[in-house]
């Protein structure tokens, strides 16, 4: 099963949640929260991610890009934690 990580950011608690969704289904699935001080570097680049696709130039490109360097960072992330 081919699957996508999706990452979104609680900024109350300062966590990033982490959920996946199967390829070709509207299903999600929740993973797990990764506080901020476990992971600076995975959390910073979901918010730049985030911030991306609050801009009024959306470029799908440059979200792309920045999506891929999350799911490069949370892949490692599980790894160390394995």
């Amino acid at each position: 099963m081919n699957n996508s990580f999706l990452f979104a950011i609680d900024q109350a608690s300062e966590e990033i949640i982490i959920s996946n969704s199967p390829k070709n289904t509207n299903k999600i699935h929740f993973l797990e929260r990764i506080k901020r001080q476990d992971n600076e570097i995975l959390y910073n680049s979901v918010l730049a991610l985030t911030e991306i696709t609050k801009s009024t130039n959306f470029n799908m490109k440059t979200f792309n890009s920045m999506n891929k360097v999350c799911q490069t960072e949370y892949t490692k992330h599980k790894e160390i934690k394995e």
